[in-house]
């Protein structure tokens, strides 16, 4: 019997990519038919565009389509998870809508899980996009293991493209995260892991619904998981400008007492002191509450998408 592979993608107003990953995808797939059976999972993320439409025209005329349409946009990081989670494969594969990451990356993903690895992932090892933002990432993922306090070492220039085995997504079920870093976990849990490195192509069609909040949301999720240092530094400043705010107290009293007539207070040392202090307390209060924030949703528990239709499942 052929083994089942899935590939998964996330899709939110990418009418004028979507048909042609598709296209993509199937060709790809056919030549390899002889030993492996495919299906493509494809959740519209609540465009407002008509990327549901052109999906429901494929899906009509290929089985191989199964799609699924959210009832609004539950993000960049909610509904490619989902998808992850609805496939049935004995091999599932996660990959961009947008073109960017090469569907011609797929039999060689399946050829180092025969080999025995369960999880393969595409890793950037240069991009066409612009040089200035490729810099700043690689800055971030600098920053991101410098931080890194938990044991698990995270990988550079990987977003989840790639390769995971059935028994790598079934464990992820079993998590209830409802607002999971894949990638970080992935690394978590240890399974025998391959990078496969490749060069990130420019975005042809379409713009990218990458902005700076999703980039910061991304980056605060990376922290917060696997990084307790800020706190920690948040806690040693403290310390730290309270010791020295103390001292300074003490040295400007007594040079006050000591040369009364000549040591005017002035007004400008004050003001200096009081904003630096007013700007620390609101930074670190800014980290807390990103730790604050990852603990609600945890708590608050709330699905990862709803379902507005269903189509080949």
């Amino acid at each position: 019997m052929k083994k089942l592979i899935s590939v998964v993608s996330s899709a939110y107003n990418e009418q004028d990519n979507i048909e042609e990953l598709c296209k993509q995808v199937k060709q790809t797939c056919e030549e390899i038919q002889d030993k492996y059976d495919y299906e493509q999972i494809i959740l519209d993320n609540g465009s407002t565009d008509n990327t549901a439409q052109i999906l429901k025209d494929i899906a009509s005329k290929d089985k191989h389509i199964k799609v699924i349409i959210n009832t609004r946009n539950f993000g960049h990081i909610r509904s490619p998870y989902y998808g992850i989670l609805q496939a049935k494969g004995d091999i599932i594969i996660a990959i961009a809508s947008d073109l960017q990451e090469p569907v011609s990356l797929i039999p060689k993903f399946i050829d180092k899980w025969e080999q025995g690895y369960k999880v393969v992932l595409g890793q950037k090892t240069s991009s066409k996009e612009n040089k200035i933002m490729y810099l700043v990432r690689t800055c971030y993922y600098k920053l991101l293991n410098l931080f890194n306090d938990s044991g698990t070492k995270l990988l550079e220039h990987c977003t989840g493209f790639g390769l995971y085995d059935k028994e790598v997504i079934d464990r992820l079920k079993t998590l209830n995260e409802p607002y999971p870093y894949l990638r970080g976990l992935v690394c978590e849990f240890g399974y025998n892991l391959k990078c496969i490195q490749f060069c990130q192509d420019k975005r042809k069609k379409g713009t990218s619904k990458n902005n700076f909040y999703t980039l910061y949301d991304m980056a605060m999720l990376a922290f917060t998981n696997y990084s307790k240092v800020p706190l920690r530094i948040a806690t040693m400043c403290g310390f730290i400008l309270s010791v020295l705010s103390f001292c300074l107290a003490i040295f400007y009293l007594i040079f006050k007492l000591l040369f009364w007539y000549h040591l005017p207070v002035g007004i400008a040392p004050i003001l200096i002191s009081v904003f630096l202090f007013f700007s620390v307390q609101l930074f670190f209060i800014g980290v807390l509450g990103e730790y604050l924030n990852a603990i609600l949703t945890q708590v608050q528990n709330r699905p990862l998408v709803i379902e507005k239709e269903r189509i080949n499942f």
